[in-house]
């Protein structure tokens, strides 16, 4: 008899629809919130997807070609011999215009082996010195790659080894 008279008391029916209430505003509340948060993600979804090889800024794979054989070169120092032996790798985006860069080998070769001749030894012993020598050899083949081929055919030179005797 105790319960059927707990619940009939308006008391504790008004304590109940009010706990009844916050929940379900609470529940509410809740479903609002994923509700919005899954409309505004789905809404920056609908992008259309773009294929990245059709767009324009995307760069192709780097294409690698070694110059072989390495480059040797002497110095005359303070009346001694030293030597430079450096192996070189070109990294260009399109083999057409690398194989049609091949062709002008010995121009490159040529002037490559008269830029590292003409470095000071002293200057070749540190990092910077061999960046700078790098960036330097990447100018002389770009340069020689517009003159010849009417493009830059390769990004950079990289230096693969590096030996100073």
């Amino acid at each position: 008899m105790a319960k059927s008279e707990a619940v009939k008391d308006p008391a504790v029916k008004g304590k109940l629809k009010l706990i009844l209430l916050l929940v379900l505003a609470l529940l509410l509340a809740i479903g609002l919130s994923v509700g919005a948060t899954w409309f505004f993600l789905q809404r920056g979804d609908s992008k259309p997807q773009v294929d990245p090889a059709t767009v324009s800024n995307v760069r192709p794979a780097a294409i690698y070609e070694p110059l072989a054989p390495a480059f040797v070169v002497n110095f005359n120092q303070n009346g001694r011999q030293r030597y430079m032996q450096v192996s070189i790798t070109m990294q260009g985006r399109d083999q057409a215009a690398l194989d049609a860069l091949k062709v002008h080998m010995p121009v490159i070769r040529n002037n490559l082996v008269m830029l590292f001749s003409g470095q000071p030894f002293d200057s070749l012993a540190t990092p910077v010195g061999q960046e700078m020598l790098r960036q330097k050899a990447t100018a002389s083949v770009q340069e020689v790659a517009q003159k010849e081929v009417g493009k830059l055919v390769i990004d950079q030179l990289l230096f693969t080894n590096f030996v100073l005797q």
